[in-house]
């Protein structure tokens, strides 16, 4: 028989540690005791309409649905090796939020969190908005679907990433990263992709300095990039791009094929360049 606890505030240090097979509604985790990791341990729970303010409050859970609540920027750390989550409607905005997790499903949330995502594996976020430095540090198995996302360094030492119809705002993303796909989104941003490996990026609008650098296995598809100069520098690359690109500096291998170019510069390489771009 499943365990209701309805209507209720919790302050006390591991108030609820390991709650089995409970339904928790609109109860609060806040108050003058402010204590931490109020439902450390829990197996099969479901929260709905609770409001968080303590730290560390979902860690080592397995199981878990939480819904319709909000986490507020006094939540530090709130979900950390979790497992078998799924958390829909809600607000996080704790710094530090689900890291070393797996198999997260997040939807229609939004989420503002500094180092949001770091080393976790097999996490879905769809129709959501997104602020956070570090997004995703080392995670692999990702998948983002309908994202609005803001924020520097994000995607960086990834591997299995894939985004679709999303708007990224976002600075020096997917840098060392493996084998992303980003597909019919915006890419906004400085120092795109450098380092990366078997990055594609397909029907994107890409924008921003110096793009595209140092990357091996690099394919763009059907792309347009606005104001992006100095791009592709000592890239393996295979790209069809629609429209103009500023400036394509010494592609180190592979064909770039654009309607228009402002200048393509070769020369003074510190390695062998032999990429070729083509006019239409």
């Amino acid at each position: 028989m499943r365990q209701e606890i309805f209507g209720k505030q919790f302050d006390a240090e591991r108030a609820l540690y390991h709650l089995q097979s409970a339904d928790v509604t609109d109860c609060v985790f806040a108050g003058p005791a402010d204590g931490e990791s109020v439902l450390k341990e829990a197996r099969d729970i479901n929260l709905e309409n609770c409001r968080f303010s303590l730290r560390y409050p979902l860690w080592h859970v397995t199981g878990f649905h939480l819904r319709d609540s909000k986490m507020d920027e006094l939540t530090r750390a709130a979900i950390w090796y979790a497992r078998d989550g799924v958390i829909t409607d809600s607000a996080l905005n704790g710094i530090k939020a689900v890291r070393e997790c797996g198999n997260i499903k997040i939807s229609d949330c939004t989420i503002q969190s500094e180092e949001f995502g770091w080393k976790s594996k097999d996490i879905t976020v769809t129709d959501s908005t997104l602020i956070s430095q570090y997004l995703f540090l080392d995670s692999r198995d990702v998948k983002l679907d309908r994202v609005r996302m803001q924020g520097k360094y994000s995607f960086q030492y990834m591997e299995n990433l894939e985004i679709r119809d999303s708007i990224l705002d976002t600075k020096d993303a997917f840098w060392h990263s493996k084998n992303v796909t980003v597909y019919d989104s915006v890419v906004k941003g400085e120092y795109l992709g450098w380092f990366s490996e078997g990055l594609t990026l397909v029907n994107c609008r890409i924008s921003g300095t110096q793009p595209l650098c140092y990357c091996r296995n690099l394919k763009l598809v059907n792309c347009t990039m606005e104001g992006t100069d100095l791009a592709f520098e000592y890239s393996d690359v295979e790209a069809t791009i629609q429209g103009h690109v500023d400036s394509i500096k010494n592609p180190r291998s592979g064909e770039i094929v654009v309607d228009s170019v402002g200048e393509v510069i070769m020369g003074d390489a510190v390695m062998e360049c032999t990429g070729k771009v083509t006019l239409r």
